[in-house]
């Protein structure tokens, strides 16, 4: 994308809301979790086993939602749907379990590792929303960015892990979007949503930055909230500033309104598209 974008003014991003806002209500809605890898958050009662279900689910939320929710649900499986309980009682011989299983560039040793690290966090804090709270405590003393801190502590626990399995998660030091990882936490942060769970809140939902995906920010690109042309961290900041201006406190759910709009079959009307190039 070569092209330069119109970016829309500060009062004209806010004469969008009402727009958004009515696409915010007709995505997010208990229908949406049963196609959706959230589901794996909804399908237990237990805490910790929601908060490992679905961080898994996140991780493994590349390309098409079906996919990614057959190859987590076989995952699942392999742990006996129990995550909390197999992954604390986890042995390198339970290893053997992950054999055979591929999604995308994820194979059984990241599988492995990953579930490790987890062992180790849960070992030593108690639980996945103390380490995120410890990580976030520690991101906003030194000022810098939750997912920079969080890549960096959650491998401190196993120094040891290849390279291949670091790159399953993200980091916001090389730029990433880290889509995945603030798509969790729209999860497990937000509240009294019919789909996001709300379960931790060691942050606001006001710090949610949005889960940004190729999709998003094509429909972002054309409503002119989004200029920037690569779908990096410096694109995230961009719209979540954009869209904070329509809701300060929750700006992330307007990524069900993003969302809509790029799988609705009559797309963004008209009158809103500000750059018809990117469509």
């Amino acid at each position: 994308m070569s092209q330069k974008l119109t970016k829309r003014s500060k009062q004209q991003i806010k004469k969008l809301k009402p727009f958004l806002d009515e696409w915010v209500e007709r995505v997010e809605e208990p229908s949406y979790i049963d196609d959706d890898p959230v589901l794996f958050m909804h399908a237990f009662n237990d805490k910790e086993d929601q908060l490992l279900a679905g961080f898994f689910a996140a991780t493994m939320a590349w390309g098409r939602r079906d996919i990614v929710i057959r190859k987590v649900r076989d995952f699942l499986d392999r742990m006996d749907n129990r995550p909390t309980e197999f992954i604390t009682n986890f042995a390198d011989r339970d290893a053997k379990r992950f054999e055979g299983f591929k999604h995308r560039t994820f194979k059984p040793v990241d599988m492995k590792w990953l579930v490790k690290i987890l062992q180790s966090i849960l070992l030593e804090y108690g639980s996945f929303q103390d380490f995120w709270a410890f990580c976030h405590q520690r991101a906003t003393e030194n000022s810098r960015p939750l997912m920079s801190v969080f890549h960096e502590q959650f491998f401190a626990q196993h120094p040891e892990a290849p390279q291949r399995t670091r790159k399953h998660v993200s980091n916001a030091d090389k730029k990433s979007s880290c889509k995945r990882l603030y798509l969790y936490l729209r999860w497990a942060i937000r509240k009294k949503s019919p789909v996001d769970l709300g379960i931790m809140d060691f942050m606001p939902a006001s710090e949610l930055y949005i889960p940004l995906d190729v999709h998003v920010a094509r429909q972002a690109r054309a409503l002119g909230l989004l200029t920037r042309t690569y779908n990096d961290w410096w694109a995230v900041e961009e719209l979540t500033d954009a869209l904070r201006l329509l809701d300060p406190k929750d700006p992330a759910k307007y990524d069900y309104a993003l969302f809509g709009l790029g799988v609705a079959e009559d797309g963004i009307p008209e009158e809103y598209i500000l750059n018809p190039n990117v469509l």
